[in-house]
């Protein structure tokens, strides 16, 4: 199966300073944003639909249904922009927004 080519950018990294009183860290020493990943990078998706490389796992999971909905053409009804998606991992504390676009 071939799918749409992906562009995944990274719009945001929220810290745990933020979200610090909602949900408080174990250890003090932990990054206090995601390491893995910096605000504008981006990462292609090509037509094998495969994860791209040295994107994170556990994020990955997280917006693949987005992502793959996307790449098979579909569009998100509740968002003006067609072929278009804004998702996010679900790290309690060092959560990252990502834009998701299908290239065509």
């Amino acid at each position: 199966m071939s799918f749409n080519p992906l562009r995944i950018t990274i719009l945001k990294k929220l810290n745990r300073d933020q979200i610090f009183k909602y949900n408080p860290p174990v250890d003090s020493e932990e990054e206090p944003a995601c390491p893995l990943f910096e605000e504008g990078q981006i990462f292609e998706v090509g037509k094998d639909g495969k994860i791209p490389e040295g994107f994170c796992t556990w994020a990955w999971n997280n917006i693949y249904l987005q992502a793959i909905h996307l790449m098979l053409g579909g569009d998100l009804p509740w968002l003006k922009q067609k072929g278009e998606a804004v998702s996010c991992c679900t790290d309690g504390l060092r959560p990252v927004l990502f834009h998701l676009k299908r290239i065509e």
